[in-house]
């Protein structure tokens, strides 16, 4: 058997596994390797595949195989320890894949065949990328999309809590600030109600609900502790990464995200194989509208959430939807920090807490609350408002943030810069997607204290000169490059001058 002495290389390849070796290493000529390859690789007790890099210096001598963070990680590897290495058993499942590529239907037990080859690693990014693009836009229909869910969630780990029912949120996305999960979780679990909430990092926005949460509280959690957390205090917000939940799911999305490929079907299975293994059986899912917004109308928000609703009957799951505005962002705060600065705003009733906010929070947290028969309907509303007013919620989240591993403050940036209104008018428009860009450009949510402040809603009456938005930066350089970014482009808020 071929071994070679493990290397760390501390290269970051996101999760893709991969190997580095010396383009004269013994082993590469034996079996045949090059660039590309996939390789075997077992330590101890641990098998993983990965993608070959070759190397063409003393990076590393003959006998010794580079491993990505990824793939150090995966494989539990120490410094010098043996590893074998050999070719990985045939990828038959790829038969299926191609079969889709041609325009065949994927029954359940292919569909499943798939999916546990790329949970396994198995899949290379250029056999994922051919999967993903099969499926994409509406060629998964509702018993693939049924069959892809199910796989999802058979393939990770699955939670189970005591009692009923287990309520859950999600939203699709697209629309900046739109942070209501941190201030949901506290209001229904005051309530009684079991919200375990796991939520993803940002991939293509200037936040996710884990970026923003970890500005407060330890959000990486360990089964156990997540557990625990619970228990305690009914809720948590944690990072879905630290659990395996749906991993084939975050796989996907590694490789889906730069094609820039929408599938409704992955949507759809990709949201509700996480919340079926979090234990959920009640779901809202939020679709916010806009011009800007990821979902552009209210006919494709209605197409989309009845196809959320019928796989989640086939399931097991009670969904419910909430189509609301997606025209602007939600509260002041892109970013991070500035995210979490709203969230603690309106948790302890501040009177300059962005009112967008809460309400849009409380709205859903009514709708979860009638969803789960804690409130009578058409009352959900009204008792969250009131558990967010008594301090009820502010309390809960707290106890949460305690039980996570402490509750902390969160910064601000050093360096901002203020953009102000081109003319007068009513602000009538805004571009979304270009706020989010031009938050990212400013170093979110890699710089949790970077992004951009908005200082004006849509309806409001501006002068010429007055600010309309700022941008945070933690350098000079990252607040400029996203201030060159903007130059570049429309306005960001659109202003018509009155009549």
């Amino acid at each position: 058997m071929n071994t070679l002495s493990a290397r760390r290389l501390a290269i970051d390849t996101y999760q893709e596994h991969v190997a580095y070796m010396r383009h004269d290493c013994p082993v590469c000529a034996s079996e045949g390797f090059e660039a590309q390859s996939r390789l075997q690789l077992v330590a101890a007790d641990r098998t993983i595949i990965a993608t070959l890099n070759v190397v063409m210096d003393n990076l590393l001598r003959t006998d010794e195989i580079g491993l990505s963070e990824a793939a150090w990680r995966a494989l539990g590897a120490t410094e010098g320890q043996q590893v074998a290495v050999t070719h990985p058993p045939p990828l038959t499942s790829m038969r299926h894949v191609r079969a889709k590529v041609y325009g065949h239907a994927l029954a359940p037990a292919a569909m499943h065949e798939v999916i546990a080859d790329v949970a396994a690693g198995r899949y290379s990014d250029l056999h994922l990328a051919s999967f993903v693009t099969a499926c994409a836009g509406d060629r998964l229909d509702l018993e693939e999309t049924v069959a892809l869910t199910r796989a999802m969630v058979d393939v990770g780990e699955r939670l189970q809590w005591p009692g009923s029912p287990i309520v859950d949120k999600h939203c699709v996305g697209g629309l900046p600030g739109n942070r209501t999960t941190m201030i949901v979780v506290p209001i229904v679990a005051a309530c009684g109600l079991t919200m375990p909430k796991t939520s993803s990092r940002a991939i293509t926005s200037p936040a996710g609900t884990a970026d923003t949460m970890e500005t407060l509280a330890p959000v990486d959690l360990p089964l156990p502790l997540l557990r625990q957390v619970v228990e305690r205090t009914g809720g948590c917000i944690a990072w879905g990464g630290a659990v395996r939940l749906s991993p084939a799911d975050d796989i996907l999305i590694r490789v889906e995200r730069p094609l820039d490929l929408d599938s409704e079907g992955q949507l759809v299975a990709s949201v509700l194989s996480k919340k079926l293994a979090a234990g959920s059986s009640h779901v809202l899912i939020d679709i916010p509208v806009g011009a800007t917004a990821k979902v552009r109308t209210e006919a494709a928000a209605r197409k989309l959430g009845d196809r959320m609703v019928r796989v989640g009957e086939a399931v097991g799951l009670h969904v419910s939807l909430a189509i609301t505005d997606g025209s602007q962002p939600v509260g002041r705060g892109v970013g991070p920090a500035l995210e979490a600065h709203d969230v603690l705003a309106v948790l302890r009733r501040h009177p300059a807490a962005p009112e967008d906010l809460a309400s849009r929070s409380v709205r859903l947290a009514g709708e979860i609350l009638e969803l789960a028969g804690a409130a009578a309907a058409g009352t959900g509303q009204a008792r969250a408002r009131q558990v967010l007013e008594s301090g009820q919620a502010w309390t809960k989240f707290q106890q949460i943030c305690e039980a996570q591993g402490g509750l902390r403050e969160p910064g601000r940036a050093p360096h901002r810069h203020v953009l102000t209104a081109d003319g007068s008018g009513v602000v009538d428009a805004v571009d979304n997607r270009v706020l989010a860009r031009s938050a990212k450009l400013a170093g979110a949510p890699k710089d949790a204290l970077a992004g951009v402040e908005v200082h004006v809603r849509i309806g409001d009456l501006v002068e010429q000169g007055e600010p309309v938005f700022s941008l945070h930066a933690q350098s000079p350089g990252e607040l400029a490059y996203a201030l060159a970014y903007l130059e570049s482009v429309p306005p960001v808020f659109h202003i018509r001058e009155e009549e």
